[in-house]
C-alpha cells in the first residue's frame, strides 16, 4: 500500500502554442464558467490565471470575459488597437476548441449603435452625444479623415472624451473595422466644429461606402519592382552621426500608392558605438541575412513591396507598402523570435495610405 503522497504539486506544462493554452483553458473552464456565471471574484479567480498564460503564448494578447447569455459564457480575446497582433488574435480564436456553455470571440465586435452606451470618467458616450463629419483632402482623396465631436470636451476633460470615444468606436464599429477603415481620426469641441456636423449613428453607412469605393478603384493592382531605380541618400543627425538611406524612387514616385496603405518596418538594433553609429562587417551581413528572408516571403507579386531601408545610430530599418497586414505580421515576427538571441528586433505596422512617412526621402 502506498502511503507516501507529493508534496508538491505538479507543475504546469508551459504555454508554446495555441493547443497548450486551449488544452490548460479546458482544464479550468468549469471554475472561470462558474465565477463568471456567479459573479464572483473574477480578476482573482481568472484573470490573474489567465492572463499569464496568454503572455507565456505571446505578448500583445488582451481580453475581456461575461456572461454573453443566461447559459453561455464569452471570452474575447482583443489586441487593443495593435495592427501587428490581429492576425495572431483572428488565429488563437480560430484553434479554440468547441466548449459547452462558451463563446469565443477575437476582437471586440460590432455593436447596434443604439445598444451603446459608454460610461467613463463621469461622462457618457452615445448616439445622442457624438456626431462625426469628413474632411476631403485634394491630393490625398481616398483618405478617411473622421472629426466627431462630444458636447461636453473641453482642455480640462480631453483625455477622458478622446478615450472614451474611442471605446465608444470600438463598440459600435467593431475593432477589426475601426482599425481597417478609418485613416485619421481626430476628437474636438463642437466649439472647433468647420462642417454640418452628422449622427454618429451614420458613421457605419458611410465607412462602408467609403471602403467599397476605395477596394473596387485598386482591386488587383499590382507593382513589379524588378526594374526599379534606387537611390542612395545621405544626411548627417543633429548628434553629427551619418544617416544612410537606400530608397525605390520609382515606387516614391508612382501613383497608385493608396493600393497598399500598410507600412511595415522591422527596426534592427546593434552595437555601433565604435563605428560611428554603422554596422561592423560581422553585423552588416547580418542584417543583409535578414533582409533576404523578408524579401524571399514578402514579395512585391503578391503584395509586399520593399521601399527601401534606412541606417543610423546604431539602428536599421527595413519598411515595407503592402495590400493587407496580416502575412508581414507574421513573417516579421517569425524573424524576430529566429534571430532574438542574435541581434535586437523590433517591429510596426500601421496605417499610412499615400506613404507621408516616408516623405523625408523625396530629392524633388
Amino acid at each position: 500500500m502506498n502511503f507516501l503522497k507529493p508534496i508538491f504539486s505538479k507543475k504546469e506544462e508551459s504555454i508554446n502554442s495555441y493547443s497548450d493554452f486551449w488544452n490548460w483553458f479546458q482544464k479550468n473552464e468549469r471554475k472561470f464558467y462558474k465565477v463568471l456565471k456567479e459573479e464572483g471574484n473574477v480578476n482573482k479567480i481568472f484573470f490573474e490565471k489567465l492572463g499569464p498564460k496568454l503572455n507565456e503564448l505571446k505578448e500583445g494578447f488582451w481580453y475581456l470575459a461575461g456572461m454573453y447569455n443566461d447559459e453561455v459564457a464569452e471570452l474575447i480575446i482583443t489586441p487593443d488597437g495593435e495592427i501587428k497582433n490581429v492576425v495572431f488574435t483572428e488565429e488563437l480564436i480560430q484553434n479554440a476548441p468547441n466548449l459547452e456553455n462558451w463563446k469565443f470571440t477575437a476582437l471586440k465586435p460590432a455593436i447596434d449603435v443604439k445598444d451603446v452606451n459608454i460610461e467613463m470618467g463621469g461622462y457618457s458616450f452615445n448616439n445622442e452625444n457624438l456626431f462625426f463629419y469628413s474632411n476631403d483632402h485634394q491630393d490625398y482623396p481616398d483618405e478617411i479623415d473622421i472629426v466627431i465631436t462630444h458636447n461636453q470636451l473641453n482642455e480640462q476633460n480631453k483625455s477622458t472624451i478622446v478615450n472614451g470615444t474611442y471605446i465608444f468606436l470600438d463598440n459600435y464599429l467593431g475593432e477589426l473595422n475601426s482599425i481597417l477603415i478609418i485613416d485619421n481620426l481626430n476628437v474636438i469641441s463642437e466649439a472647433a466644429v468647420e462642417k454640418k456636423l452628422i449622427p454618429i449613428g451614420k458613421l457605419k453607412d458611410f465607412l462602408i461606402w467609403r471602403e467599397k469605393e476605395f477596394v473596387e478603384k485598386y482591386k488587383g493592382l499590382r507593382h513589379n519592382t524588378e526594374n526599379d531605380i534606387y537611390s542612395s541618400l545621405e544626411a548627417t543627425l543633429k548628434n553629427g552621426l551619418p544617416l544612410i538611406a537606400i530608397v525605390n524612387s520609382d515606387l516614391l514616385s508612382w501613383d497608385s500608392k493608396a493600393s497598399h496603405p500598410w507600412i511595415a518596418k522591422l527596426q534592427i538594433k546593434y552595437d555601433g558605438k565604435n563605428n560611428n553609429g554603422m554596422p561592423s562587417g560581422i553585423v552588416y551581413q547580418l542584417m543583409n541575412e535578414i533582409e533576404e528572408k523578408l524579401m524571399a516571403q514578402l514579395k512585391d507579386s503578391e503584395g509586399y513591396l520593399n521601399i527601401g531601408r534606412e541606417t543610423a545610430d546604431s539602428i536599421r530599418e527595413v519598411y515595407f507598402a503592402c495590400n493587407e497586414f496580416r502575412k508581414p505580421s507574421k513573417v516579421f515576427y517569425s524573424i524576430k523570435e529566429e534571430y532574438k538571441n542574435k541581434i535586437e528586433l523590433d517591429f510596426d505596422i500601421y496605417k499610412d495610405r499615400y506613404w507621408q512617412s516616408f516623405n523625408r526621402f523625396n530629392t524633388n
